[in-house]
Parts: C-alpha cells; sequence; structure tokens
C-alpha cells in the first residue's frame, strides 16, 4: 500500500490539480505518454483500482448499477460515475480522496442517498465513493455514546441501540442518512435534545488531500468540528460519528402521545393558521409536530396529513387544541414509544424524481397564508408536470438551539424567536428524468415571493440547489473562514456539486 501511495504521488506531480494550462506542458505529453486515453477521473480510479482492489472500485456491474441507480430522487439515479470506490475503512477513503486531489478528478459521497439536491449524491465522469458497506452502529454503555459509520440509515440505528433504551438523534424517516447531521439535521426530539448535529462528540474526517483528522470540540480541529455541524458536504469527508444518546426508552416504554391526523384540502387554511399559533406560542420542548400540505388535488380528502406527539399521557390541549378541532379524515392516536414514532415514516419510496426548496418563517398567520396561497398559484400553473407539491412546516423552538451537548455549529446561535423551517417538496411523476426548465423557473421565482422572515437562517437540508444558506447564516464569516483553512485551493467546490456561496 505505501509503495502504490508512493506511486501515487509521483504520478501525481506530473498532472496539474487543475489541469487548465496542461495542453501546453511538457507534464501533458509526459502523461498522455504513460495513460493515453485518460482523463483525470479515469486516471484517478486506476491508481485507486491499483491501490485497493477490484472488490473496493468498481466500473460496472450489479453492485455499481445498484449503487448509481438506487438514490432516493430519481433525478440523481441517472449519473454514471467514472468509477464506485466502496470503502471498508477510513483508509480507503483516504487512498481514494488523495487520488482525486491528485489528478483533479470529480468527486461526490453518497451515504443514505437521500438527497433531493441534483448531483449532490451522484456523479457523471468523476469518482464516487459510496459508503454503503460502512454501516455499522454500535452503542458503548460506558461512555453512553453510539458510533456510526456514514453509511447507516436512521432506522437501522435506531434498530439497533432501541434495546438499550437509548436513541439517537434521528431523522424523521427510516430511509435518511447521516447527511442529516451534516445539514444540521431536524429530529422529533429536537426540541428536547437540539439539532441532530449538535449531538455530535467527536468526528474522524478526511480531507480533500486525503489527510485523516479526528475533530471534537475541545481539540486542536474544533473549528473544523463546528463547521461541520451545519456545513454540509463542503469541509471533508466523515468516516466516524460519535453521538451521545438520548435516553428514550425501549419500544415497551410508552411514553409519548400522538399519532397522524389526515385532513381534506377544505380544511388547508385552518391548518395553516393552526401552525402559526403552533410556530408562535408552543415553547414546551415536549411537544413535537410536523405539517405536509399538499397543493395537488385539493379537493381530495387525504390532501394534508401531520404527525403530532407529545411526551406524556395525552396530547394538551393547550398545546395541539387547533390542530384537534379542524375538521379531519381519520385520526390515529395513542401511547408510544419513541421507538414507535421513528418508525412511522419509512420514507424509502424510488422512482420519483424530488426537488427541494428552503424558506423559514416566524410564527405570523399572514405570512403562513401568504405563502401556501403562492403554492397554490405555482401549483396551478404546472399541476399537469407534478405528482404532488408539498409546503412542509417543521416548528424550529428556541429550546433546539440551548439544548446543544457539544457548543455551537455552523449556522448560528439562537435567534431569540420560535420559526418554522419550511420546505417546498416537488415530486414529479414516474418517468421525468429531468426537471422541465419551465418549472424550475416557476419554482424559483415562488422561492423569491417566499423568503424567509428576517435575521432567520435556511435549513441546508431542505433548499434548492440555487439558494446560497450559507449567506443567511449568523455564522457565515467564521464558516468561510474555517472553509479556508481547511481547503485553501478551494477544491472541493472546484471540484464536487454541493452548496453554493463559500
Amino acid at each position: 500500500m505505501v509503495l502504490l501511495l508512493r506511486a501515487l504521488f509521483a504520478i501525481a506531480s506530473l498532472v496539474p490539480i487543475y489541469a487548465q494550462d496542461s495542453s501546453s506542458s511538457d507534464t501533458s505529453d509526459i502523461t498522455s505518454a504513460i495513460f493515453p486515453p485518460l482523463n483525470p477521473s479515469s486516471l484517478a480510479c486506476t491508481i485507486i483500482r491499483l491501490a485497493l482492489g477490484s472488490h473496493i472500485v468498481e466500473s460496472s456491474g450489479p453492485e455499481y448499477d445498484a449503487t448509481s441507480q438506487g438514490t432516493w430522487s430519481l433525478f440523481n439515479s441517472l449519473d454514471r460515475p467514472t468509477c464506485i470506490v466502496y470503502p471498508r475503512t477510513a483508509s480507503h477513503v483516504q487512498v481514494a480522496m488523495a487520488s482525486i486531489f491528485a489528478f483533479g478528478s470529480h468527486y461526490a459521497v453518497q451515504a443514505g442517498a437521500h438527497s433531493a439536491m441534483v448531483g449532490w449524491n451522484s456523479v457523471t465522469d468523476g469518482v464516487l465513493i459510496s459508503f454503503a458497506h460502512m454501516n455499522s452502529t454500535v452503542y458503548n454503555p460506558s461512555t453512553d455514546t453510539v458510533t456510526v459509520q456514514p453509511g447507516v440509515h436512521w432506522g437501522d440505528a435506531m434498530d439497533t441501540v432501541e434495546p438499550f433504551g437509548v436513541s439517537v438523534i434521528a431523522g424523521r424517516a427510516r430511509d435518511i442518512g447521516t447527511g442529516l447531521l451534516l445539514g444540521g439535521g431536524i429530529s422529533f426530539v429536537s426540541p428536547l435534545y437540539g439539532w441532530s448535529s449538535d449531538s455530535i462528540k467527536e468526528m474522524d474526517v478526511v480531507l480533500v488531500t486525503g489527510q485523516l483528522v479526528t475533530a471534537s470540540e475541545t481539540n486542536a480541529h474544533a473549528d473544523l468540528f463546528r463547521a461541520l455541524k451545519g456545513g454540509a458536504s463542503r469541509f471533508g469527508i466523515v468516516t466516524r460519528y460519535e453521538l451521545y444518546s438520548a435516553h428514550t426508552g425501549t419500544k415497551d416504554d410508552k411514553d409519548w402521545y400522538g399519532g397522524i391526523i389526515v385532513y381534506p384540502g377544505s380544511s388547508s387554511e385552518a391548518l395553516c393558521n393552526a401552525s402559526a399559533r403552533y410556530i408562535r406560542d408552543v415553547t414546551d420542548p415536549n411537544a413535537a409536530l410536523i405539517v405536509l400540505m399538499n397543493t395537488v388535488g385539493l379537493t381530495a380528502t387525504d390532501t394534508n396529513v401531520i404527525y403530532l406527539f407529545y411526551k406524556g399521557a395525552s396530547l394538551p390541549t393547550g398545546i395541539f387544541g387547533d390542530f384537534l378541532s379542524i375538521p379531519s379524515t381519520s385520526q390515529t392516536l395513542s401511547p408510544l414509544s419513541y421507538y414507535d414514532i421513528s418508525n412511522l415514516i419509512v420514507g424509502d419510496t424510488r422512482g420519483n424524481g424530488q426537488q427541494f426548496g428552503a424558506s423559514a418563517w416566524v410564527g405570523d398567520e399572514a405570512t403562513f397564508l401568504d405563502g401556501y396561497h403562492r403554492l397554490i398559484n405555482f401549483t396551478q400553473t404546472f399541476e399537469a408536470e407534478l405528482l404532488a407539491s408539498y409546503m412542509i412546516i417543521s416548528p424550529v423552538p428556541r429550546s433546539q438551539w440551548t439544548a446543544t451537548r457539544s457548543g455551537p455549529n455552523a449556522i448560528g446561535g439562537d435567534p431569540g424567536v420560535n420559526y418554522a423551517a419550511i420546505n417546498f417538496n416537488l415530486i414529479y411523476p414516474n418517468g421525468v428524468t429531468t426537471m422541465p426548465p419551465d418549472v424550475v423557473a416557476g419554482f424559483r421565482f415562488l422561492l423569491s415571493q417566499t423568503p424567509q422572515s428576517a435575521g432567520l437562517p435556511l435549513y441546508i437540508n431542505e433548499c434548492d440547489a440555487s439558494q446560497n444558506v450559507y449567506a443567511t447564516y449568523p455564522a457565515f464569516a467564521t464558516l468561510q473562514s474555517t472553509y479556508h483553512t481547511y481547503d485553501p485551493l478551494r477544491f472541493n467546490v472546484r471540484h464536487m456539486k454541493g452548496p453554493i456561496g463559500l
């Protein structure tokens, strides 16, 4: 392995990292003589395969097809990587990233594959690093922490730790992966325990050069640690997360009450108003809610769905009374364990293109109604091209900022108000493989007409690719400085699709 890595860097010294001057250089002639038909991604894949073996690096075959075509959003399943690297250890990721960096290859990283942003977990003419084989979850009772590898889905992690009476601050759907942590992360228990990323105790991180470091709140890489908690994919590749556990009980501990309520389209405006009041007034961290409002098929009896929970024996009317009084189609409410709650939304349906767009609103009825009606106008314009068009409301109470166990995150500090992360989610019909340009233009106009309330950050896990989420972070300047420290050549933003603005 050492000899192969030395060979890698010897060859890399002949190849400019950014290839822009290679057409006129002597090194280009030398490189062409060694690898005549190869571009940067082919060069990188060749060296990684020599170093790690063909069982780790694949350019075709059933596993290659399953990985490249198995993304949650159909739009990300159309890319064809030059090769896919399936690391089993952090050192494998180091070899892959060192080669990618040396040859200036484009690349992408796929953990849970549950992303709606096109190209964020897929690549054509580049190297894809898939964590399909790094998916373990281990609970350590002596440290009361849960160590997860980047390829886990939260449902599987919950299955592993539930017998110990603990949980992770996981996504609200079983299929969501560890990208949740890098984006900040909203969980049903976030009002109690904070952002998902704020449960991280430490991380192992492979930097763009291939160097492996461990980052924590208190060590020499504390700046990187903070940046990764909400900075998404721009700062390195995490190969290990150690997480503080949450003592939520086993599946037999029915400490919560709640479930699902389904509403007809005729209840939509009342649901908007109830949501705004909940966002503004509810401060009890034992309460949890998510609201999904679909503007396709407004006359249907199942247009809107909410998931609502309370850590207690019932749903307090002082908190949930508005929702309980709105005419509904059905209600499925009962005592639940947190494990039950974490299994209500599977979220693993494949085959449809997905598109997200983010906003953030304080609890104001007029703002919610205006945003909802603008979404209706958009949907009516493009309804023939859509399967569904949702406004999804996720409360972010102040307690979510103050409950952190690992210091400040990349986003910033307590904004001083409760607010809602708003996700406009478009789902395209089966067989639609690209976003229609007219829908994209209309959607981005919708986002411009429904901006976040003053001073609020956008949620990067639910943004559109055109949105500069970092610029909405109160800690933006700190984030920029940290990025320059760890990637002064700006390799990541040049060679990997992801959030814009750094």
